[in-house]
């Protein structure tokens, strides 16, 4: 079992909190009180000193981001909250685990924010599936309501399961009613429909649908701004506003204070998901929270979800903070981590984590959707030992023209986890193009559906997800964005399972 001795317990109980009573009697509710107590700026400095960055990934300090949206606050329409709980990055469990042991402080730092930036409303866009996250959460409204602690409105959005949902802008296109494309328009602006309807209509400039180029940059836009943090990150906020900033920063390092709710899976003793303060070694984690890996194995590799470049054994000692994920060459990004093992073949695992780039990109950026393909299809005839070693040249060349014209980082993350086991592990995918070669299994790389002690279990139907979205026996051979190229007509299912 994990050595507790290196957990903590600030946004994630060593036991769930069943009931707001749970919650109140460890302390929950006095964020709220002292965020009442206080003028919004006050609040929205405690948060710059504490140096909370985004635990989504990005990493953006927090009380910078509820600053700027406080700036672009309309004069006509009230700001909005919206809590980013679509999770899905493949290997993280993190915000989902919250979700279900501590609802009530995702709650309360949404309360706190709104407080902040005087907004009207706070929206928490799940995925329809999370049915039981939905519960804890609705069970926490209704809790909180009755105990009048919520002034605002609350709503859940129930959202598709594609991976994009979880980019801030798709994200915003969903609640709006749209497909989960991300846009080009600065993420303080709301995604709203082309005018709203109040008292004085007001043109947002920028509601346009996700395929068209988008330019909501003027800042004298009536259009009301929308602040939006992840799961995690809302659930720091209490208790830095309750305790302050200096004891947010008692434990992690200057640069990355805090803890981290880190999930570790693959080829591991036992997959676990757990808070450790920042400044952890990844390899200390592996231990800890999974006991490392399986008896007579080593570690091979760790896929950083599929965000940033694949970390060697030489990189473990690596500490879990911004900065020194960055000087490696990766990147934090949302503390998930697959162990790959030396039992597994690199070219299977490049061939995984490709094929679900290819598959979940929208296909807006054509060389996002068109080179993730092609490289996705070459190294799954690597893996079969029907490639050859022109193959891994063109892979290259594809990687090299991948991002351009980006408008999100799914095209980057192709060409970093992909270039990276290329470079780490060239003698494996040069070996598997050799003729006779024999085949080697594509590894499994999807989103999580449950983490326990004993296993931590993928989505496997994603198997059979072609690259239009739907599961299909045969591709339509459009991209996503062809077959939901008008935002205002009836759209064709997300899931369609049945198709």
């Amino acid at each position: 079992m994990p050595d507790v001795a290196r957990q903590t317990s600030r946004v994630l109980p060593a036991e769930p909190f069943q009931t707001l009573d749970d919650y109140d009697a460890a302390g929950g509710g006095r964020g709220l009180e002292a965020a009442l107590a206080v003028e919004p700026g006050i609040i929205i400095e405690e948060l710059v000193a504490s140096g909370l960055r985004g635990r989504g990934g990005a990493g953006f300090p927090t009380g910078v981001k509820w600053r700027t949206i406080q700036s672009f606050a309309s004069p006509v329409l009230r700001t909005s909250i919206v809590v980013n709980a679509a999770e899905g990055e493949p290997g993280t469990f993190k915000d989902r685990t919250i979700l279900r042991a501590n609802p009530y402080a995702v709650i309360e730092g949404a309360l706190i924010a709104a407080r902040a930036v005087d907004a009207g409303s706070i929206t928490i866009a799940t995925k329809a599936d999370f049915t039981e996250e939905i519960r804890r959460v609705r069970q926490a409204i209704e809790e909180m309501t009755a105990a009048g602690m919520i002034e605002v409105e609350i709503d859940i959005v129930e959202g598709p399961s594609e991976y994009l949902y979880g980019e801030e802008t798709a994200l915003l296109e969903v609640i709006d009613d749209r497909p989960p494309f991300p846009r080009v328009a600065p993420p303080y602006r709301r995604g709203i429909d082309e005018v709203v309807e109040s008292d004085a209509d007001v043109d947002s400039g920028s509601g346009l649908p996700a395929n068209v180029e988008m330019a909501a940059t003027d800042s004298s836009s009536a259009a009301p701004p929308v602040l939006v943090n992840n799961v995690e990150t809302m659930a720091n906020v209490p208790e830095i506003i309750a305790r302050g900033a200096a004891w947010f920063r008692s434990v992690g390092t200057e640069k990355s204070p805090g803890t981290i709710v880190c999930t570790i899976t693959g080829d591991v003793r036992h997959p676990g998901v757990v808070e450790v303060p920042m400044g952890t070694r990844l390899s200390e984690a592996i231990d800890v929270i999974a006991g490392g890996p399986h008896p007579e194995r080593e570690i091979k590799a760790v896929l950083v979800g599929v965000s940033s470049a694949v970390l060697t054994p030489a990189q473990l000692d690596v500490e879990l903070t911004y900065e020194g994920m960055a000087a490696i060459g990766s990147g934090l990004g949302s503390a998930g981590y697959i162990v790959i093992d030396d039992a597994t073949d690199a070219v299977s695992v490049a061939a995984g984590a490709s094929r679900y780039l290819a598959v979940e990109s929208c296909g807006q950026c054509t060389p996002c959707k068109q080179d993730g393909a092609e490289i996705s299809a070459k190294l799954a005839a690597i893996a079969a030992g029907s490639g050859e070693p022109a193959d891994l040249d063109a892979i290259r060349t594809r990687l090299g023209t991948i991002v351009d014209g980006a408008r999100c980082s799914l095209a980057a993350q192709h060409q970093a986890v992909v270039g990276s086991l290329l470079r780490s592990f060239e003698p494996e995918f040069t070996k598997q193009c050799q003729l006779g070669v024999t085949p080697v299994a594509v590894r499994l790389v999807s989103a999580l559906l449950d983490v326990t002690a004993e296993a931590a279990r993928f989505d496997e139907t994603f198997a059979g997800k072609q690259l239009d979205w739907t599961y299909a026996d045969i591709d339509s051979g459009k991209s996503p964005v062809e077959r939901f190229t008008d935002h205002r007509a009836e759209p064709e299912p997300l899931d369609a399972a049945a198709e």
